[in-house]
């Protein structure tokens, strides 16, 4: 028989205050490991940044101690220190100790805020072994600290410590006046060490996760200064024993930071877009006697976008409510995009025409190819979806953002000046070009991948292709010129093995448009044959061939040609660099013909270097062999023949294969950008900065 468990009122448990807190936090921070642990912080910096929001402050001090605490200090107006009445308690005990309290509920403090649901600094105050916050104001600075969550005095001596003896506070409010200020200066300086009772033990403060966030800040609020100064690398015995430190300041505000996000060739200036909207909502409202009363409000919504495009086709939204980065969107970036897929699609049908973009209709994604854009709205108590703020869900938002961009954007496109127009016409040629792209892709994807005899192939006459259809084992190999296919067309296994010439030097497309890379023969027949299509519609799973194989000749216009191809795949066919399906061949440069005794065939040698030839050399000349004059030098592929090229290039057997890789993207677009992109000066000064490591005799001109 199985026991009944008794189950009545007395099973019941009732968390009070922060007890709520301690006893389940990822309900309030996310987790317990170092993604929580900087969440606490956000918290703390953005109480902060709404000080600056709203006027009041312009520096915001961080710093990570070495014992594992964190300071944040601020210039604003510093956290109330008189007595709240309702509860008898200073404001600063109610910030740091009472659940939903703060001046965020109401507009009279904050116009816009980020703290908004009054948990944060009492949330970080209850995970925390120790708190101390120190506030400035009226001439005097007063200290109040806290062991988790409760308020006291820690006696210690000199160096602040958690485990110094606590005495909780008896009755009363009591915060201590531990100084005088000068008159005028206010602040609020907070420093917490995190409860290792609450979070794990690999918890800790990410330093660029901070860097990251300080910038971002920065740059939605101009005229802020940000500083972070790292201290714990002083106790480290592997580091050099200094603090590191670094200032973030921009006046420019959010187009500046479209600026920093976007270093590609731009096809448009950086837009902004102004403007605001009233909407009315019902909420609760305090009355004098503490009771909620429900009521109407006329809220303020103000909308800041800045927005630039560039001749990439990689999105870059960020959104923010409030400076408070809203990462999985929500009302605001609803509305952006909507408006934006309208106002282009207007735009590109009454243009038609002009831009041949026949009948066929623009898609969003196709608008947002190259852009880069800043969505910020401001305004009194936003909703959002749970504590983590990630997603913004007043509906009013939404109508408001879309007709300010719709109404701006459209002004813009049908501006007269030439430099606008001129950037105007570019951009649509971008948007139907990108549409065009999608719809070949589209039309690729729902043909078959291999011809049957009674079907036409649409693939370049140039290409001879391999029988096998099994893609993992195929490989596309891309020759320079004709004379490299015919040796190459003896060299390979036609069975799983397909060549593809090209002419020369193909487009550089880091400097060309959508629309001109598609015009281009080689480039157009290149994304044809592999067959994923191009862009951000490329389709892996599509591809033709499991490896793509670059086989140029071994000088300086091979590397430059190979630098281009890889410049087309990194720029429009990016997903077969990084699963690592492009290759480069690499062919010798030199054949040494040892000369056997007797009836014995001579021994070939190949070697990859000058370096290698040298060492080989030297080796033979040891061992008294003798080699046949005159070694071979390699100018091109074309100079080998049939079975010195599979031998040495083709058969997996014997040949070496360099892999691309992308490990660092970012790092790679910046590469790529200064190495093959339109700006002109950057890599005159790269060159320039490198003349003098170069050795004339390595050149092979």
């Amino acid at each position: 028989m199985v026991k009944q468990a008794e189950y009545s009122a007395r099973n019941l448990s009732v968390l009070e205050g922060l007890e709520a807190v301690r006893k389940r936090p990822g309900m309030y921070v996310g987790s317990t490991d170092s993604r929580g642990l900087m969440h606490c912080l956000w918290e703390i910096i953005d109480n902060s940044v709404d000080e600056a929001l709203a006027g009041y402050g312009q520096s915001i001090d961080i710093t990570l101690f070495a014992d594992g605490s964190v300071e944040v200090a601020d210039n604003g107006r510093g956290i109330p220190v008189d007595i709240e009445p309702r509860t008898g308690l200073s404001g600063v005990e109610v910030v740091f100790t009472k659940l939903h309290a703060g001046g965020k509920f109401s507009s009279e403090s904050y116009a816009a805020a980020g703290g908004l649901h009054g948990v944060g600094a009492a949330v970080v105050n209850a995970l925390s072994s120790r708190l101390d916050v120190q506030v400035t104001r009226g001439g005097k600075v007063h200290q109040l600290s806290f062991q988790r969550g409760k308020p006291g005095q820690f006696h210690d001596k000199g160096k602040p410590q958690p485990e110094a003896a606590f005495t909780p506070l008896k009755s009363g409010s009591e915060v201590d006046v531990v100084g005088k200020a000068k008159r005028g200066l206010t602040g609020t300086k907070v420093r917490y060490w995190a409860d290792s009772q609450i979070f794990t033990p690999d918890a800790r403060f990410l330093y660029e996760e901070l860097e990251q966030r300080a910038r971002q800040t920065a740059f939605l609020v101009p005229g802020l200064r940000i500083t972070i100064r790292d201290e714990r690398n002083i106790a480290d015995p592997t580091g050099d024993g200094q603090p590191r430190e670094e200032v973030f300041q921009y006046d420019g505000g959010i187009a500046e930071f479209v600026d920093h996000l976007s270093q590609l060739n731009p096809v448009t200036d950086v837009w902004r877009l102004h403007g605001e909207g009233t909407f009315s909502e019902r909420i609760p409202v305090l009355d004098s006697s503490g009771q909620a009363q429900m009521q109407d409000v006329e809220r303020t919504c103000e909308v800041d976008v800045a927005l630039r495009w560039d001749v990439g086709y990689d999105t870059k939204i960020r959104s923010f409510v409030n400076i408070i980065a809203t990462p999985k969107g929500g009302s605001h970036m609803t509305g952006f995009e909507q408006s934006l897929t309208r106002v282009f699609r207007k735009t590109v049908e009454a243009n038609a025409r002009r831009l041949k973009a026949g009948n066929d209709r623009v898609e969003k994604d196709d608008i947002l190819a190259g852009l880069t854009a800043i969505v910020t709205v401001r305004l009194s108590e936003p909703q959002f979806e749970g504590q983590t703020k990630e997603v913004l869900g007043t509906p009013a938002a939404r109508q408001i953002v879309s007709k300010v961009v719709g109404d701006q954007l459209t002004e813009i496109l049908a501006s007269r000046k030439r430099d606008v127009k001129q950037q105007v016409d570019t951009l649509l040629e971008k948007i139907v070009a990108e549409m065009k792209s999608r719809i070949m892709a589209r039309t690729a994807k729902e043909t078959q991948r291999r011809k049957t005899a009674l079907e036409t192939s649409a693939l370049p006459a140039k290409l001879a292709d391999c029988r096998s259809t099994d893609i993992e084992n195929t490989e596309l190999f891309i020759v320079e010129g004709d004379s490299a296919l015919g040796t190459a067309k003896l060299a390979r296994s036609s069975d799983y093995q397909a060549l593809l010439p090209i002419r020369g030097k193909i487009l550089n497309v880091q400097k060309a448009s959508v629309g001109e890379m598609l015009n281009n023969a080689e480039a157009s027949a290149l994304i044809q044959v592999v067959g994923g299509g191009s862009g951000r519609s490329f389709d892996l799973e599509s591809a033709r061939y499991g490896k793509v194989i670059l086989m140029t000749d071994a000088d300086v216009d091979g590397a430059h040609i190979r630098t281009l191809l890889l410049t087309l795949f990194f720029r429009y066919m990016r997903p077969m660099v990084e699963e690592g399906r492009v290759y480069a061949a690499v062919p010798p440069l030199h054949r040494i013909e040892v000369i056997n005794p007797g009836s014995k065939p001579n021994e070939v040698i190949y070697t990859y270097s000058e370096q290698e030839l040298h060492t080989r050399l030297g080796q033979l000349e040891a061992e008294d062999r003798k080699i046949k004059e005159p070694i071979q030098r390699y100018k091109g592929l074309g100079e080998m023949d049939a079975e010195q090229l599979a031998e040495t290039t083709m058969d997996p057997r014997h040949r070496t294969l360099r892999r691309v890789n992308i490990e660092e993207l970012e790092k790679a677009e910046e590469i790529f950008e200064l190495l093959m992109g339109r700006h002109v000066a950057p890599r005159r000064d790269f060159i320039i900065s490198g003349a003098e490591e170069l050795d004339r005799q390595e050149i092979d001109a």
